[in-house]
C-alpha cells in the first residue's frame, strides 16, 4: 500500500468490503459460470487518454482481496502522469477472481485519477503565481478521504477535512450570530481553531481583519476587488466562486494566497482506463 496513502489498513479493509457487497454480493455468478476454476489471465491497466495516476494501490487491494497472491508489477504510480497506450499495471492471478474484481478496481481508479488529472491541469495554469490550489468539502460521501488524497496527487492542497477541523465562517453564521465581529468572537470563545470568514464584500473583509480573523475567504469577488483586499489584508487570502479553467490564471494573479475549486472533486469526469486480459493457461 502506497505510503502517501492517507487510510489505515482498518479503513482500507472497510472500504474494499462495502465496495465487493455492493458489486458481488453472494457470488459473481457469470464468471463462475463461464470461466474454469483453474484458469490463470494475465491482466493490463493501460491509459487510453492522458492522465495523472491516482487510486492504484486501492485498485490492487481490491485485486488482492480477491486474488491473494495475485503477481503485481507496478509501471506508473500515484501522481504520475501516463499517456494514451501506457501500461500503469500488470497483473496475474486467478482469471475468475481477476473479472470479478476487475469492475470495482476500476472504479475507484478511474474516479480518483479524474480528480488527480483536473486537478493537475488547474495546478499548471496557477504556476509562477504564489497561488495554491485548494479544494473544498464537495465530495461523494464516503469518498472525501480518497478524493481529497487524488486533490494531492495532482499537486493541489487541501483544505479543511470537515467541520470539525477547521472555523469558516459564512454568511448564514454571521447572519444568525448577528455579523462579523459577534461571529469571529463567538468562535474564538468556543475553539482554540484558527478562524476564517468567508466575505462577499470588501466591507466585511474589513471588519473580519479587524474582529481577528486568522484569514479570508474572499467569494465571488471580481478581479479588481480582490486586487484591492491583498493591498491591505495582513492575512492569507482565499478566493472562490466563478473559477474555472479559463479564469483560475487571472484570480492567480491578482495576489491572493489561495484559489479554492469545488468542481475537482464534485464534478471531475472519469478518466478512460481499461483492463485488457489474456489467457495463461
Amino acid at each position: 500500500m502506497s505510503e502517501l496513502l492517507p487510510l489505515s489498513r482498518e479503513a482500507l479493509d472497510d472500504f474494499i468490503t462495502r465496495t465487493l457487497a455492493e458489486d458481488v454480493g453472494t457470488g459473481d455468478v457469470t464468471a463462475e459460470a463461464t470461466i474454469p476454476e483453474t484458469a490463470r489471465f494475465g491482466a493490463r491497466i493501460a491509459a487510453r487518454e492522458t492522465l495523472v495516476v491516482a487510486g492504484l494501490p486501492v485498485a490492487i487491494a481490491i485485486v488482492e482481496r480477491l486474488a491473494p497472491g495475485a503477481l503485481v508489477d507496478v509501471a506508473i504510480r500515484d501522481g504520475q502522469r501516463a499517456r494514451p497506450g501506457d501500461v500503469v499495471v500488470r497483473i496475474e492471478g486467478p482469471a475468475r477472481a481477476l473479472l470479478t474484481a476487475e469492475r470495482s478496481a476500476l472504479n475507484i481508479l478511474q474516479h480518483l485519477s479524474g480528480v488527480a488529472t483536473l486537478t493537475r491541469s488547474y495546478v499548471d495554469l496557477i504556476a509562477g503565481t504564489k497561488a495554491q490550489l485548494l479544494d473544498t468539502r464537495k465530495t461523494i460521501p464516503g469518498l472525501r478521504v480518497l478524493e481529497k488524497y487524488a486533490v494531492k496527487m495532482g499537486g493541489g492542497t487541501n483544505h479543511r477535512m470537515g467541520l470539525y477541523d477547521a472555523v469558516l465562517i459564512k454568511d448564514n453564521h454571521i447572519a444568525v450570530a448577528g455579523g462579523v465581529t459577534a461571529a469571529v468572537t463567538a468562535c474564538r470563545a468556543h475553539t482554540g481553531l484558527r478562524v476564517q470568514v468567508e466575505c462577499d464584500t470588501l466591507v466585511q473583509a474589513r471588519e473580519a481583519i479587524d474582529a481577528g480573523a486568522d484569514s479570508l475567504l474572499l467569494d465571488n469577488m471580481s478581479l479588481d476587488q480582490l486586487r484591492e483586499a491583498v493591498s491591505f489584508a495582513p492575512v492569507p487570502l482565499e478566493a472562490s466562486g466563478g473559477v474555472n479553467l479559463q479564469t483560475i490564471r487571472a484570480i492567480a494573479e491578482t495576489g491572493v494566497d489561495f484559489i479554492s475549486v469545488g468542481r475537482l472533486t464534485q464534478s471531475a469526469p472519469a478518466i478512460d482506463l481499461g483492463m485488457d486480459f489474456e489467457s495463461l493457461g
